[in-house]
C-alpha cells in the first residue's frame, strides 16, 4: 500500500523535551522511522529498550502503548497508556485519543467519549480537526443509536471449515453461491514465513471452499489450486459472478509489477487458477489500487484507488469496457459515495444496481462499517449504514450477497470468533438488503442464465458476442458479452420467460426462448447453448 500510515497524530515529532540520554534519543528517532514504515514490532522492540532505562517517561510509555494498540494487544496498550497519564499530567494528548479508540473497540462507549473529549480539549481546534476526533465522537454516538434499533437478521460464524485461529477476511462469493474465496493469514507449513518487521503475522494467502449441495454446508477450505499464492501477501478482492475470475490485490516490494499495490486478475482453467496478470493502465496507476469487482454484465469494473481526483484517501472509481482488452477512462463515483476518509471493499450485487462497500467515515459506528447505495437512473443514492448486528463497533466488512438474496457473507473482528477476524453469514430470510425499507419481497432474489454461444459449423465458442435479454414485451432488460471462450453469464429475475438475442459481425442474429424459474432453497441456474450461423 503506498499509503502506510493513515493518521498523522500517532507519529508526532519528538518536539518535547525528553528526560533521556542522547543514545536513547537516537533510538527514539530510529523507532519513529519504523513507525512511519508500519513496522510496529521493530519500533516496539526499540521503545521497550528505552523504557527499561526510563520507566516513568510518559512519552515512551505512550509509544509502547501505541505500538501494542496497532498490534491489537489492547490490554498491554491500556496498561501503558494509563500509566503515562498517571505519570505526567502533561501527557501527550494522543494518549487519550488512542485510549478512546481502544475503549470504543471494547464497546465501552461512554469511556471512549470521555477520552475523545479530553483529547479534543487538550489540543488546539486545528489539531483536533486534523486528528479527526470529531469522527470518533460521531462513531460513539452512531453506535448508541444504531445498536438501539437492530435489524432482523441472524448472524452465524462459518465455523472451522472456513475460519481459523488466524486472520480470515474478505469473503468473495460466486453468483450461484457455490464458490467462496477468501483471504487468510494461517500458515501453510510449520516454517511458513512471517511479516517480521510488520505485524509479525503469517503472510496473506487466498483460500477457496465449495458449497456441498447435499449437506448444505461449506466444504473444508484449502489453498486456491494453481499459481496464485506467492511467499508475499496475496489477497482476493472479488470473484466474478460466473466464478471464473478472481480479482487480486498484490503489493510485493520485490516485484516491480506489483510494488506499491495494484490489481491483478487470475482465471480458472481446468479447476486450476492461472498466474495473476496485472490489469494495467488505466486501472492500475502509480498510486495505490486496493482491489476491484466486475459488474454482472462484465462491462463495468469498480475499483479502489488513491489516485488524484478523489475526495479522500481511498475512493471508489468506475471504468467501462471498450473491447475485450481495453477499458475507457476511469471516473470517480463522486462525493455522494466517496468521503474524505476511506471507502474500500467494493461489491456490486447480482442485481447490478446495489453497491456495497466499507467506510470508516462519519457514518460508521466504529472503525469500518458496511454501507450500501442504489443506482437510481444514472445517479447513486446516498449511502446508508446496513445497521446492527451486521455492523458493530469493531471492523466489519467487506460484504457480499448471494444472487437469491437469502444470505450475505462478511468479515468481522467482533468478539466471539475463532480468530482475530472471522467470516460470518447473515440470514436474510426476514430482511432484504436489496430493498430500501428492508421488507422482504417474493421477487427480491435472482436466477442465473448462462451458456455458450457457438459457431454452428465448427462448434467453437465465439468471443465478444453481444447478448441481449428481452422480456415478454420485447424490451431489453439486460445485456452482456461473451468471454474469450464464447461463454455468457447473467443474473435475472426468476419466474419469467425471456428471449435471448445474440449478434456478432459475420453471423446471422440468433434468438432463443427460455423459461427462467425461481429457486426455492438455492439459486436457480439454467444453462442454454446457442448456435450461430455464418452469413453467406
Amino acid at each position: 500500500m503506498k499509503r502506510f500510515i493513515t493518521s498523522v497524530c500517532f507519529f508526532a515529532l519528538l518536539s518535547n523535551v525528553w528526560a533521556i540520554d542522547a543514545a536513547d534519543q537516537v533510538k527514539m528517532v530510529l523507532a519513529k522511522q519504523k513507525l512511519y514504515a508500519g513496522q510496529f514490532i521493530g519500533a516496539l522492540n526499540i521503545y521497550k529498550e528505552v523504557l527499561q532505562k526510563n520507566p516513568d517517561d510518559a512519552g515512551v510509555l505512550y509509544y509502547v502503548g501505541y505500538c501494542n494498540f496497532e498490534l491489537k494487544k489492547y490490554d498491554i496498550a491500556v496498561e501503558h497508556l494509563k500509566k503515562a497519564i498517571a505519570t505526567n499530567k502533561d501527557v501527550k494528548p494522543e494518549t487519550h485519543l488512542v485510549l478512546g479508540k481502544i475503549y470504543l473497540s471494547e464497546e465501552k462507549i461512554d469511556d471512549a467519549l470521555t477520552e475523545f473529549n479530553t483529547y479534543k480539549t487538550s489540543v488546539k481546534a486545528k489539531e483536533a480537526e486534523m486528528e479527526d476526533v470529531d469522527v470518533y465522537i460521531a462513531h460513539c454516538n452512531n453506535a448508541k443509536k444504531i445498536m438501539a434499533s437492530p435489524i432482523d437478521v441472524k448472524i452465524d460464524n462459518l465455523g472451522t471449515a472456513i475460519n481459523s485461529k488466524y486472520d480470515d477476511q474478505s469473503p468473495c462469493i460466486s453468483a450461484d453461491g457455490r464458490k467462496l474465496v477468501f483471504n487468510t493469514r494461517r500458515p501453510e507449513t510449520t516454517d511458513s514465513p512471517t511479516d517480521i518487521e510488520g505485524d509479525g503475522k503469517y503472510f496473506q494467502d487466498i483460500y477457496i471452499s465449495i458449497w456441498d449441495t447435499v449437506t448444505h454446508k461449506w466444504g473444508q477450505s484449502e489453498d486456491v489450486p494453481g499459481n496464485v499464492n506467492t511467499p508475499a501477501h496475496d489477497a482476493c478482492t472479488s470473484i466474478s459472478p460466473d466464478g471464473k475470475q478472481i480479482f487480486i490485490y498484490k503489493n510485493d516490494i520485490t516485484d516491480n509489477e506489483s510494488r506499491g499495490g495494484d490489481v491483478f486478475v487470475s482465471k480458472v482453467v481446468n479447476n486450476k487458477w492461472k498466474t495473476p496478470e496485472a490489469l494495467g493502465k488505466p486501472i492500475n496507476s502509480s498510486y495505490w489500487e486496493g482491489g476491484a469487482c466486475i459488474a454482472p454484465d462484465g462491462k463495468t469494473l469498480y475499483f479502489i484507488s488513491e489516485r488524484k481526483g478523489g475526495y479522500g484517501h481511498a475512493d471508489i472509481w468506475v471504468v467501462k469496457r471498450i473491447s475485450k482488452t481495453e477499458w475507457g477512462k476511469p471516473t470517480n463515483l463522486g462525493p455522494e459515495i466517496n468521503s474524505e476518509y476511506d471507502e474500500v471493499g467494493v461489491f456490486l450485487a447480482p442485481d447490478g444496481k446495489t453497491l456495497f462497500f466499507s467506510s470508516n467515515g462519519k457514518g460508521s459506528m466504529g472503525s469500518y462499517d458496511v454501507f450500501k447505495s442504489t443506482l437510481e437512473g444514472d445517479k447513486w443514492s446516498k449511502p446508508v449504514n446496513l445497521g446492527y448486528p451486521i455492523n458493530t463497533v469493531y471492523k466489519d466488512g467487506p460484504l457480499v450477497i448471494s444472487a437469491d438474496a437469502q444470505t450475505a457473507y462478511f468479515a468481522s473482528e467482533r468478539k466471539g470468533g475463532l480468530g482475530e477476524s472471522d467470516i460470518y453469514s447473515a440470514n436474510l430470510s426476514n430482511y432484504s438488503l436489496l430493498e430500501k425499507d428492508g421488507k422482504k419481497k417474493t421477487d427480491s432474489g435472482l436466477s442465473i442464465l448462462k451458456g455458450t454461444v457457438r459457431d454452428g459449423f465448427q462448434g467453437t465458442g465465439i468471443a465478444s458476442v453481444d447478448v441481449k435479454i428481452l422480456d415478454a414485451s420485447n424490451a431489453v432488460v439486460a445485456s452482456t458479452i461473451t468471454n474469450e471462450n464464447g461463454e455468457y453469464f447473467i443474473t435475472l429475475k426468476g419466474g419469467a420467460t425471456y428471449t435471448v438475442k445474440v449478434a456478432s459481425k459475420g453471423y446471422k442474429t440468433a434468438e432463443e426462448k427460455v423459461e427462467l424459474k425461481l429457486g426455492k432453497t438455492d439459486t436457480f441456474s439454467l444453462e442454454k447453448q446457442i448456435m450461430m450461423q455464418k452469413e453467406k
